[in-house]
Parts: structure tokens; C-alpha cells; sequence
């Protein structure tokens, strides 16, 4: 087992009074591109949080390779999970290609990968490398998030040849999918997609 979101609750609240409130179970037992999507403030990048052990959940707990996320020490912990910020990657990424396209998926890297709305800009090649390095890491046996959102009809078409599952996010409820059909059969995650789909 790779991944098990166990009950996770996180709440946040203002003056005593809730927010927001994120509640996530599922498990994730072997190496996959899972596509993550969801609207603006549904808790997408809260869940990344918490996967990679930056936000203590409320209640619940979150086991990446059979040990307890938010209870080991932070250089453990960023050898299970890793999350790419978009901010970093524009940071990074915006006039070269990043660095870690150019290198093996080597036996160091972290388990669970959680890429935050990567950049698919059109420059050229780009979009290859990062479809290439994603399923990379799924070869050599990691747990790869792809967190996006499809404003383009060929956002979709990238989700649906590299993911095999796929979550959808939508005010704080987590919904697991073995397919991009089943996604697109959800009410709610349907009217999300709109005419992209």
C-alpha cells in the first residue's frame, strides 16, 4: 500500500465558527497517475498539504508506505512526499525547462509526487517532457498527483492518456474514480467540466 488517506478531517474556522471543512478515505495501493480536479477553494491544494504532512489534519491520519506522515521527522518525510507548488514552478520553470525533466527517476526520489497545477504551456517540447518524467516516476514504482485545471479542451486530452484514476474535489468532499467515464458520468464533477469534456 502506497498511499491511505484514513478519515481525514481538516476544519478551519474563524471566531469559533467553521469555514471549511475537507473530509477524505481512500487508499492508493499501487503506482498510478492519478489526475486530481476540482473548482477554485474546493480544498484541492489542502489535500496535497496534508498528504505531504505541511497540514495536520483535524482528525484522521494519513500512512504513506505503512508509516504515519505527520509523525516522522521532516528529512523522512520529504523522502515520502513531495508537492510541486504552482508558484515554485513558475518560479522556476518560466524560461527553462526544469531540471528535474533532465534526470533519471532514481531510487532517492520521494514516493508520492504531487504536482499543483503544473505548467502545460505550448513552448516547444515542453508538454512531452513532463508526460515523459510523469510516467517515469509511475515506472519506477511512485505514486504521481497531477492537480489541474482544464481550461483547455487539451488539458483533458493530457488527463485522460496519462491517468488511470482520477479524484474530484468539490467543497471539501473527496470523490475517487477508477476511470475518466466514471468521472464524467458525476453530476457534479459533469457540470464542472462543462464544455471541455
Amino acid at each position: 500500500m502506497i498511499l491511505r488517506v484514513e478519515n481525514v478531517v481538516k476544519q478551519y474556522s474563524r471566531r469559533f465558527k467553521p469555514t471549511f471543512r475537507l473530509e477524505a478515505s481512500f487508499s492508493v495501493e499501487k503506482p498510478a497517475i492519478v489526475g486530481v480536479m476540482g473548482p477554485n477553494g474546493s480544498g484541492k491544494t489542502t489535500l496535497f498539504e496534508l498528504i505531504t504532512g505541511s497540514n495536520a489534519p483535524s482528525a484522521g491520519r494519513i500512512l504513506c508506505m505503512g508509516k504515519d506522515i505527520h509523525q516522522v521527522k521532516a528529512g523522512e518525510r520529504d523522502r515520502l512526499a513531495i508537492h510541486y507548488h504552482q508558484s515554485y514552478q513558475v518560479r522556476r520553470f518560466a524560461r527553462r525547462k526544469p531540471d528535474f525533466l533532465l534526470q533519471p527517476a532514481g531510487s532517492d526520489y520521494p514516493m508520492v509526487h504531487l504536482f499543483d497545477e503544473p505548467q502545460f504551456n505550448t513552448q516547444d517540447g515542453y508538454i512531452g517532457f513532463m508526460l515523459d518524467f510523469f510516467r517515469r516516476l509511475r515506472n519506477e514504482g511512485r505514486l504521481v498527483f497531477v492537480c489541474l485545471h482544464p481550461t483547455e479542451r487539451y488539458h483533458l486530452e493530457i488527463l485522460r492518456e496519462i491517468c488511470e484514476r482520477f479524484v474530484f474535489v468539490d467543497k471539501g468532499r473527496i470523490s475517487l474514480f477508477p476511470d475518466f467515464e466514471s468521472l464524467a458520468s458525476d453530476a457534479a464533477a459533469a457540470g464542472y467540466l462543462g464544455t471541455t469534456a
